[in-house]
């Protein structure tokens, strides 16, 4: 397996820091760029004015995870001593009702100590995750929804090191969010407001909505995930949303992918012909993209896999182009940045 491994330079000061709405910005005012996918012509605008870019009949296709808090400090225990406090562990995968992988930051953990999450929620160590050694099996003393409980109120959102200030959950979900389960959130689809969805269904152009509770992207020893192979995510999609997506393209609209989560999902579907399971698909220069025609997304940083997967539908010399311009014109990169539509 190879990969396209886009490389440039980004300036730090385009890393956003903030929340739009933090920087006196409605969060469907950032900016947009849109790139034509034959040609790589550019257009700069704003993501309020999307409608102006999509067609009636088009279907827009957005993921619904709910983002949950994923980082905490607990006790380590093994055979009857602590042997730390506040060690930092990040949830990885949601692996069951009381089962999940995580991510021990600089510690080695070993099947059978206990982690001690508060007076209520300790956590046994299985051992290592299946499919990635770095991770590590967790059961938790609760499940379900009261482990959920558990969760929120003790945890807080992953944040990585551009994000300077512990910004509140709500700032992490999209308008739409419904079933919690993703530890980073799935953030393409952060852009939309309400008012911005209306604007769109009246003029004609369908919503839909698919589930993909995103993982851990980041293993916090200066190696990022090489690509999504090694990255299992679960997904869900209702069999009346691939209906409807064989009925636009047989309408001769346009299925657009609001995220590289989605265009991950819908694709495997499609590969596997399995509506919920799990997905490490990789998509790169050369896949045929059996579904999806367009996708919205953010800015994503140098060598980032998500830049392979945008190989899958615009020529490199296009991308690196528009990423140029991109820091040319200020736009702002990461969860918190500007969006970039591809038709």
């Amino acid at each position: 397996m190879t990969t396209t491994s886009l490389d440039f330079y980004l300036p730090n000061e385009l890393n956003a820091t903030h929340p739009p709405e933090r920087r006196g910005v409605r969060r469907d005012q950032v900016k947009m760029m849109v790139l034509d996918r034959e040609t790589g012509h550019i257009i700069h605008d704003k993501f309020s004015q999307i409608t102006d870019f999509l067609k009636a009949g088009d279907l827009l296709i957005l993921n619904n995870s709910r983002t949950i808090p994923a980082i905490f400090k607990i006790s380590w225990e093994r055979r009857g001593t602590i042997l730390k406090k506040q060690v930092e562990v990040r949830l990885a995968r949601r692996r069951g009702d009381s089962v999940w992988d995580v991510l021990v930051v600089k510690e080695n953990l070993k099947a059978g100590d206990i982690l001690y999450f508060s007076d209520r929620l300790t956590a046994s160590v299985k051992g290592p995750a299946i499919n990635n050694p770095k991770l590590r099996t967790l059961i938790f003393s609760l499940s379900g929804i009261e482990l959920f409980h558990q969760l929120y109120s003790l945890g807080e959102p992953v944040r990585y090191e551009y994000i300077h200030h512990p910004w509140d959950l709500d700032y992490y979900q999209t308008v739409f969010a419904s079933t919690p389960g993703s530890v980073e959130m799935p953030s393409a689809g952060r852009a939309f407001s309400w008012e911005l969805l209306f604007n769109l269904q009246r003029k004609g152009v369908q919503i839909d909505f698919i589930q993909l509770h995103t993982g851990l992207s980041y293993m916090f020893d200066e190696d990022k995930l090489p690509s999504p192979e090694d990255n299992y995510e679960e997904y869900s999609i209702n069999q009346e949303t691939m209906t409807k997506i064989s009925t636009t393209k047989a309408n001769g609209g346009r299925v657009i992918a609001v995220g590289t989560t989605v265009v991950r999902a819908l694709e495997t579907a499609s590969k596997k012909g399995v509506l919920q399971g799990w997905t490490n698909l990789y998509i790169q220069k050369g896949y045929r993209l059996e579904i999806v025609d367009g996708i919205i997304t953010g800015f994503h940083e140098p060598k980032a896999s998500h830049l392979d997967m945008l190989t899958a539908f615009v020529e490199e010399r296009h991308i690196l182009n528009a990423y140029r311009k991109a820091i040319e014109h200020e736009y702002l990169w990461h969860e918190f940045g500007d969006m970039n539509l591809i038709v």
